[in-house]
């Protein structure tokens, strides 16, 4: 059956490490919604995708984000882009700062457990 709909508080936290927590919002195979809240200081470490163009909205709190090399603080309501082969990186500027991240495709190996 498919499920057109996310229940938020049935949705566990999943725990990255490093003060780093994600929920999937959902997805198709052609895009994906995911919750990312980070601890005050934890890094989003600078990486590329090499298929994936990613939208991140800042839901809460304020981070620094560089993209491509250009810096910039980002703050509740702002969001950058992220083409595929663009580097791109994040530090949590306050506590319980919170990204949605859109990824198309969907992000295939975030359906795996966490090890």
């Amino acid at each position: 059956m498919t499920t057109y709909y996310f229940d938020g508080n049935a949705t566990q936290w999943t725990e990255l490490g490093d003060g780093i927590r994600r929920k999937i919002i959902g997805h198709t195979p052609q895009l994906m919604s995911v919750l990312v809240e980070f601890d005050k200081g934890a890094i989003g470490t600078p990486h590329a995708h090499d298929i994936h163009d990613q939208i991140a909205y800042v839901v809460s709190g304020a981070f620094e984000v560089v993209v491509d090399g250009v810096a910039r603080v980002l703050k509740t309501g702002d969001a950058f882009i992220a083409p595929h082969h663009r580097t791109h990186g994040v530090v949590a500027l306050e506590d319980k700062s919170t990204l949605l991240d859109q990824f198309s495709p969907c992000r295939e190996d975030y359906l795996l457990p966490v090890i």
